[in-house]
């Protein structure tokens, strides 16, 4: 092996100290090595858990504005979030794990909780209230695996291709004809909050899935939402004493459903499929999104759109199906 103090004794001791402390070899995503069969299999299985996160997803927007009937948009957006960290609080106890994450997490649970506690709820529920429609909302937020995607190459500082930015320049510029065809030539403020909706969950879903390598999806998600209770939960306090309250079965369905299935239980099985198959390669099941949203409007609330809205969604689709293989 070597004298102690050579370059070749001294790079088995950092390959030996790695180890021992636990580092996790990179995946397959990241390695130049072919995939193993047992690869394969773990990247079927993230795929398949991310898809059961994004049917959760999916109803989120009709859930949204079904809530909205009764609720005031701002307790929605917020009070999901501390009816969901309330149940975190409880699963966390019943399993024995600490409430809070270790402090030198704390700046990326931050960026979670600033990504999808506040800023896609928040952006998502106002575009709504002011009159976006489920489907064009859907077709905005069409692009949302691309810029997943973006965000996690530059968070692996990763040099992709050219036809992964031609790809995504592409589907922007789709999605800038759509709103502006569908707004007299101007984006409308709607348009303009569900793309700082976008930009919010690209940046929690990355940061949730770079966490969930080494800490369970449910936990990560739990920790975020138990973090975010100091303010969420005095600011829907205040909300329900002082907006007006209108308990309707649909309202209070979707009030639960946004609270429970879209804030808590679908990132559980999306931050795992993430973290087992991998950001760009499993987060192609969010390609789904959009049209999976588009048959909940018509199904749940009878929502027509019309073909400029399908031919979006399709271009938008076909767009980040190309950025996703350019990632890979």
């Amino acid at each position: 092996m070597g004298p102690p103090g050579s370059p070749r004794r001294r790079g088995v001791e950092r390959s030996g100290s790695a180890q021992s402390d636990g580092a996790q070899p990179p995946t397959s995503t990241d390695s130049a090595q072919p995939p193993t069969t047992d690869q394969h299999k773990r990247h079927r299985q993230g795929t398949a858990l991310a898809f059961l996160g994004v049917l959760a997803f999916s109803g989120s927007f009709p859930a949204t504005v079904h809530a909205m009937q009764g609720f005031n948009p701002w307790l929605v957006a917020i009070g999901r979030a501390a009816i969901a960290g309330a149940i975190a609080v409880a699963c966390l106890k019943a399993t024995n794990r600490p409430l809070l994450p270790r402090k030198s997490q704390w700046p990326a649970y931050a960026l979670i909780s600033l990504g999808v506690v506040f800023g896609f709820p928040v952006f998502s529920g106002l575009a709504l209230d002011l009159g976006a429609s489920t489907a064009h909302a859907a077709v905005i937020t069409g692009l949302l695996p691309a810029a997943t995607a973006a965000c996690a190459v530059l968070r692996a500082s990763e040099r992709p291709r050219p036809l992964f930015w031609a790809a995504c320049t592409a589907g922007a510029i789709a999605i800038t004809t759509f709103t502006l065809i569908q707004h007299q030539g101007r984006p409308s403020w709607p348009d303009l909050l569900l793309i700082g909706a976008l930009l919010s969950a690209a940046v929690g879903y990355t940061e949730g899935a770079r966490l969930s390598r080494h800490t369970p999806g449910w936990q990560v998600i739990s920790h975020t939402l138990v973090l975010s209770l100091p303010l969420t939960a005095p600011i829907t306090a205040v909300l329900a004493l002082t907006t007006p309250i209108t308990l309707t079965p649909q309202a209070v369905t979707g009030f639960a459903y946004v609270s429970a299935v879209s804030m808590f239980i679908g990132f559980i099985p999306w931050y795992a499929g993430l973290a087992r198959g991998g950001i760009a390669r499993a987060g192609q099941t969010q390609l789904t999104q959009p049209l999976l949203t588009l048959i909940w409007a018509w199904f749940l609330m009878g929502e027509r759109f019309g073909p400029a809205t399908v031919a979006a969604a399709l271009a938008v689709l076909v767009c980040v199906a190309i950025t996703q293989r350019a990632r890979t």
